[in-house]
C-alpha cells in the first residue's frame, strides 16, 4: 500500500479537522424581552410582549434553545434585563470552559428612544449592551432589536440598510463574532399590525424562521436567510403604510465565515408539509382567532415544510379572482401534508381575515389593587351629629384599566369605617354605642394622562350600611342599608413601574324615609396606594 506524501496527509488531516468543527453543535442561550410600557412619554404598544412569547417559543421548539439555557421577560425593566443577561452569559461561560461552542441570541421587541431602550420607566443605553455583547463570553452574539429607531445601534462601520451581502454556508471557518439586526432604521417607527397580531418585522422574522425563509430547501433556516426574508417583505408590507416604508437594518463583526442555523426543520415528525404537486403561490396560515400566524411562498416543482405549532389553522391561497380556502389540523409529532383537494374556491368577500375588524391600537388591560384611606361625612349638620356619624374609612380597591376602552377604567371598592359615641338626648346625655359604616361600590371613570399624572371623573353606584350597637344590651341594635348613587374625581399619580398614588373625592345621594323623607348628600375623600400588575 502506497503512503501519501506527507503535504497530502497534512491536507487530508486539516480537511478533517474542518469538517470536524463544522460539524460541532452550537449551545444556544437566549434572552428574549417584551415590553409593551415604554414610560410615561411613550404610548403603549399592543403585540410586544405577543411577539415575546413567540420569538421564545420558536427557538425552544425550532431553535435548538434547550429549556433552562432561555429567559423570558415580559414588561419587566432593565435591572431584571440585565440580571437575566448575567446568568446566560455565566451559563456561556462555562460551556466554552468545556469546550463546547456558544451562541447568545437576544430579542427585544418595545420601545426605543433617545438610545436607549425603554423598559417600563427603566432605561438601557443602546451602545451600553453593544459593548456589552461584544464583550460577552460567547463565539457568536446575536442581538434582534424590533423597536422604534433601533436603527441608530448599527450607525457604524459594516452597518447596512438592505441585505446585500452573503455568508459562505460551506466554508471551513466558522463564525464568531457580533451581528445586530434591527426592525427599522434610525430615524423611522417601527410598526405593528392588528391582522398580523404583532409587529411587520417580528411576524415575518418568525415566519420566515418556521421555513418561510428555506429558499434553499435544505430544511435549515439561517441567520442571514431569515433577516434577508424579514427585510424584503416588512419594507413591502409598509409601503403603503401612513408612517411609510420601514427597512429592517444589520450591523456584523464577524471573524471567520459561515453562517449559523437559527432553526433546523429537518428530521422533525410535526409541522405542515406543502407537497411538490401542489400549485405555486404565496399560502397564508390563519389562527382560530383570525390572526396570520404564518406565510409560505411555494415555488413551482418545490416542497416546502413550515414549522407550525399543533393546532387547527385556516389556509388561504390567494388567487387573482378568488380564494382558495381550507383547513389544516398539525398534530402534536405527526407531520401533516396539505391536500389541495381539501381546499375549496370562495370569493374575495370570503376572506378569512378580512372580516376581522382591525381593533383599536388600545392600551394593554391591566388589574390594579389598592389600599385606601379617608373620611367620610354627611353635608347636613344635624344629620352628620346625630343620624349618620362622621367617621374615618379604611378600604380595599380593584381597578381594571383599558377594559371597556383606552383610558377608562372599572373600579370595585370595599370600606369600613367605626367609631365610639353617645347618643345625645333632649336633656340628658343618651347610652353609648358603636357606630359602624359600611360601603360596597363601583365606579366608572374616564382618565386623561398627562405625562405620570392622570385627572379623571366618572359615576359611582353604592350600597351603604350604616350601624349602631348599643353597649346596653337591652337596647335593640339599629341598622339602615340603601343604594346610593354619586360621583367620583381625582388624580392618579403613575409613580413607578408598578406602584400608583391616588387622591380622590366623591359626593353621593340618598332618599332618607324611615320618620321622615328626607333627601341627604354625603362626601368622602380618600387617598390610596395602588400595585399594578
Amino acid at each position: 500500500m502506497r503512503r501519501a506524501p506527507a503535504h497530502g496527509q497534512a491536507l487530508v488531516l486539516a480537511l478533517l479537522l474542518a469538517a470536524a468543527v463544522q460539524a460541532q453543535p452550537v449551545r444556544r442561550f437566549a434572552l428574549v424581552a417584551g415590553n409593551d410600557e415604554g414610560g410615561s412619554d411613550t404610548r403603549t404598544l399592543r403585540f410586544a410582549r405577543d411577539d415575546a412569547r413567540k420569538m421564545h417559543g420558536l427557538l425552544v421548539r425550532l431553535g435548538g434553545v434547550a429549556p433552562g439555557d432561555e429567559r423570558l421577560l415580559l414588561d419587566k425593566s432593565a435591572k431584571d434585563f440585565l440580571q437575566a443577561l448575567t446568568e446566560l452569559e455565566t451559563g456561556a461561560q462555562a460551556a466554552r470552559a468545556r469546550g463546547e461552542r456558544t451562541a447568545l441570541i437576544v430579542y427585544y421587541s418595545g420601545h426605543a428612544k433617545d438610545g436607549s431602550l425603554r423598559l417600563g420607566d427603566s432605561t438601557l443605553d443602546l451602545e451600553a449592551l453593544k459593548r456589552r455583547l461584544s464583550a460577552a463570553p460567547a463565539d457568536i452574539r446575536i442581538a434582534i432589536l424590533d423597536s422604534c429607531r433601533s436603527g441608530a445601534l448599527t450607525r457604524t462601520k459594516g452597518a447596512r440598510r438592505a441585505p446585500a451581502f452573503a455568508i459562505d454556508a460551506g466554508a471551513t471557518r466558522e463564525a464568531r463574532g457580533l451581528v445586530i439586526l434591527t426592525s427599522s432604521s434610525a430615524d423611522e417607527d417601527s410598526q405593528e399590525s392588528d391582522l398580523l397580531g404583532g409587529s411587520y418585522f417580528s411576524h415575518h422574522l418568525a415566519s420566515g424562521l418556521m421555513g418561510d425563509a428555506d429558499r434553499s430547501g435544505d430544511g435549515q433556516v439561517t441567520l442571514f436567510e431569515a433577516y434577508s426574508h424579514a427585510y424584503a417583505r416588512t419594507v413591502a408590507d409598509t409601503a403603503d403604510s401612513s408612517a411609510g416604508p420601514q427597512h429592517p437594518t444589520f450591523s456584523y463583526d464577524l471573524a471567520g465565515n459561515g453562517d449559523l442555523v437559527l432553526t433546523d426543520l429537518r428530521g422533525r415528525d410535526e409541522g405542515l408539509l406543502v407537497p411538490r404537486t401542489a400549485p405555486a403561490g404565496a399560502y397564508y396560515f390563519v389562527s382560530p382567532g383570525g390572526l396570520v400566524v404564518a406565510e409560505l411562498d411555494k415555488a413551482v416543482d418545490t416542497e416546502r415544510r413550515l414549522g407550525l405549532a399543533p393546532g387547527t389553522y385556516t389556509v388561504k391561497r390567494r388567487m387573482p379572482d378568488r380564494l382558495r380556502i381550507g383547513e389544516a389540523e398539525v398534530r402534536r409529532g405527526r407531520t401533516t401534508v396539505l391536500d389541495e383537494s381539501q381546499l375549496r374556491d370562495a370569493p374575495f368577500s370570503d376572506d378569512p381575515v378580512k372580516g376581522v375588524p382591525p381593533q383599536p391600537r388600545a392600551l394593554r388591560t391591566y388589574w390594579t389593587l389598592g389600599l385606601a384611606g379617608g373620611y367620610h361625612s354627611f353635608f347636613d349638620a344635624p344629620t352628620r351629629e346625630n343620624l349618620f356619624l362622621s367617621t374615618p374609612l379604611l378600604g380595599l380597591e380593584v381597578g381594571l384599566h383599558h377594559y371597556f376602552r383606552e383610558n377608562w377604567r372599572w373600579d370595585f371598592d370595599l370600606s369600613l369605617g367605626a367609631r365610639q359615641a353617645t347618643l345625645e338626648l333632649p336633656t340628658l346625655s343618651g347610652p353609648r354605642y358603636r357606630y359602624s359604616l359600611l360601603t360596597v361600590g363601583t365606579s366608572l371613570v374616564a382618565e386623561w394622562p398627562f405625562g405620570p399624572v392622570a385627572p379623571f371623573v366618572g359615576v359611582r353606584l353604592a350600597y351603604l350600611l350604616t350601624g349602631r350597637d348599643f353597649e346596653d344590651p337591652s337596647l335593640p341594635d339599629q341598622f339602615y342599608a340603601v343604594l346610593t348613587p354619586g360621583l367620583v374625581g381625582g388624580v392618579r399619580w403613575h409613580m413607578s413601574e408598578h406602584f400608583e398614588l391616588t387622591g380622590r373625592g366623591r359626593v353621593h345621594y340618598l332618599l332618607y324615609n324611615v320618620d321622615a323623607q328626607r333627601s341627604l348628600g354625603y362626601w368622602e375623600l380618600g387617598a390610596l396606594v395602588t400595585y399594578r400588575f
